[in-house]
């Protein structure tokens, strides 16, 4: 218990046989309960699990039947938390990536009631391009541009950071059957968060890397976690600002990817006639597309500026 309020920590473990003991050993004594989740581990995950929850009381397993992914972990973790009466609940990844002494720190925004969510942000430590290997640091930064426009929390960094914290009555807002199950669970989350109004707070934490096998393949996950915030995007457009209240950025932000699209196609068709063909192409054309690209681009950063606005209260700075 920290402040008054009860702290339960749910550990999404798959393939962490090295690793899962010395996660489990250091999480501070002020946690009330830990809920080990073993996504159908194929190594010796489950039995050093069980081997710690012998000289820890705090800590309940949960066995999978088959793997489902890392969101399916985290909310299999989630449901057993709402089962209980802990206060917070807190996700810390099984391969000791997570720094335990930040534990203190992430829960601090949620125990004084400043927000309702708290994400760790490892970008802003000063040796994160040293420590973080390269290519996830690259790609780190694009999501986390990315999944502002998606979520529309805009002063969120490190989107692909899982160390977080959630109060009880926000995990209850969530449909927690239409959570992303894969690697995209953090970015999906923010976007549902978002829907909920829910109130997200950025909180400085150390990046760890070492022992840890990241599971990531790139090919596979960068696709399909652009597919998330396309979806995600629009779904909460939708939710946001046509069925629950209604407000015009939802239609700046329709004309203007049409009217980008349709410049942008047409400057293709225009040089594709200019170069391949040597058509003559008028100046009333040329202008014609070009209008079209600057309206629709001045649409689209009006909508994100009224999105910035409308998302203003959701805003906490650690």
């Amino acid at each position: 218990m920290i402040d008054g309020k009860t702290v339960v920590v749910t550990v999404p473990a798959y393939n962490e046989g090295r690793l899962i003991r010395r996660t489990l050993a250091t999480i501070p004594e002020f946690v009330d309960g830990i809920i080990v989740v073993d996504d159908k581990s194929e190594d010796s995950t489950l039995a050093e699990a069980k081997a710690a929850a012998v000289d820890d009381a705090r800590i309940y397993i949960i066995e999978r039947d088959k793997n489902g992914g890392v969101g399916a972990a985290i909310v299999d973790g989630y449901r057993a938390f709402l089962r209980g009466e802990g206060d917070i609940c807190v996700v810390m990844a099984g391969d000791a990536q997570m720094d335990p002494d930040d534990l203190a720190h992430l829960l601090a925004p949620l125990v004084e009631d400043r927000c309702d969510y708290a994400k760790g942000n490892r970008l802003l430590t000063r040796d994160v391009a040293k420590v973080m290997p390269k290519d996830r640091y690259l790609g780190n930064i694009i999501f986390t541009a990315l999944t502002k426009w998606a979520s529309g929390y805009w002063h969120v960094v490190d989107s692909q950071c899982g160390y977080t914290a959630v109060s009880r009555a926000t995990l209850q807002n969530l449909d927690l059957d239409a959570v992303f199950t894969g690697y995209g669970v953090p970015n999906d989350l923010l976007i549902r968060l978002n829907v909920a109004q829910a109130r997200v707070c950025d909180v400085p934490v150390r990046a760890i890397y070492g022992e840890e096998v990241s599971g990531i393949q790139p090919f596979t996950t960068i696709p399909r976690i652009s597919m998330i915030l396309i979806k995600g995007f629009w779904w909460r457009m939708w939710q946001r600002y046509v069925l629950r209240d209604f407000h015009p950025l939802v239609l700046l932000y329709a004309f203007g990817f049409l009217l980008v699209l349709l410049g942008l196609m047409g400057g293709f068709w225009l040089t594709l006639q200019r170069v391949l063909f040597d058509h003559s192409i008028t100046s009333a054309t040329v202008v014609l597309d070009a209008l079209c690209l600057l309206i629709g681009f001045q649409s689209v950063l009006f909508a994100m500026t009224f999105d910035m606005l409308h998302n203003a209260d959701l805003k906490v700075r650690s």
